[in-house]
């Protein structure tokens, strides 16, 4: 049976779980509503391929299939969607509407100070979306303020902070709502450029019909790659432990790379054994 969502709606998928950890009084919010049979909210944002739903609601794109596997391994398969816009993640999982944020969300150090992330999931870079051909010779940011180009991405995005701290001055800058609205301004010739996340222009690129094509994310500043978690709130610790717990029994197996390879995911977008939120909270 076909099931229906609308951005903002909520879809529940029905399945027997049982959070092992922490199940005492003293446990988090989180935890406590898990292991008395609630579902757990999964929030995103629809960015194709990291994360969107699908046309019968279900969470789609490679974070949300690394979630799945990961909560599958703490035993939870009772879970809801909330399809938002990127800008309103974090506001919506502060407030409440939602759990975790599974949309592919860089670990910042700004984001950090507002909620909790998992152990990174992966290592990712970004790249410039440009018009085949690339007539302006834009790879990077200090091109786009040589050439005077008009640079669009997403309210909340992380190449906002990339691109002001390169030193991309606001009348260059356009900001929209997410991936839709980026491509659209590309399309209407209202910019010259976008940033995103590499996968994201490649998506772009495969739309276009060879109007746009993707700059080598090689190009870019070397501290603008990025590692992604899992997005929580500061007060559910015990299942932040339960979660990178699972996760570290998972990571790079079988069951999280045929879930997440459909999507582009693979081998070289592990994030390495060295990798910590730790680390990218303090650096990034």
């Amino acid at each position: 049976m076909k099931l229906s969502l609308t951005s903002g709606a909520l879809l529940t998928v029905c399945g027997a779980m049982m959070l092992s950890a922490a199940g005492t009084a003293s446990a988090d919010e989180l935890t406590d509503r898990i292991n008395a049979g609630e579902p757990i909210r999964l929030g995103f944002a629809t960015a194709v391929p990291w994360a969107y739903p699908g046309e019968g609601g279900e969470p789609l794109g490679f974070v949300n299939a690394i979630a799945l596997v990961v909560l599958e391994e703490m035993g939870i398969t009772n879970y809801e969607t909330s399809v938002n816009e990127w800008a309103g993640l974090i506001p919506g999982l502060q407030a409440n509407r939602y759990d975790i944020i599974t949309g592919g969300m860089y670990i910042l150090a700004s984001r950090c100070e507002n909620i909790n992330f998992s152990d990174p999931i992966g290592l990712f870079g970004d790249a410039m979306l440009v018009p085949a051909g690339n007539p302006m010779g834009i790879h990077n940011y200090q091109d786009v303020i040589t050439t005077g180009a008009t640079l669009v991405t997403g309210a909340g995005f992380n190449t906002v902070e990339a691109a002001q701290r390169e030193g991309v001055p606001d009348g260059q800058m356009m900001l929209v709502a997410g991936e839709v609205e980026i491509l659209a301004a590309m399309n209407a010739g209202r910019a010259d450029a976008a940033v995103q996340t590499f996968f994201g222009a490649q998506e772009h690129v495969e739309r276009s019909e060879g109007r746009f094509e993707v700059t080598d994310p090689a190009d870019m500043p070397g501290w603008t790659q990025n590692w992604v978690g899992i997005g929580m709130r500061h007060a559910d610790t015990d299942f932040l432990e339960a979660f990178n717990a699972a996760m570290a029994e998972v990571i790079g197996g079988e069951a999280w790379m045929a879930a997440a390879a459909p999507y582009g995911y693979t081998e070289f977008q592990l994030p390495g054994d060295d990798a910590s939120t730790e680390f990218a909270c303090a650096n990034r």
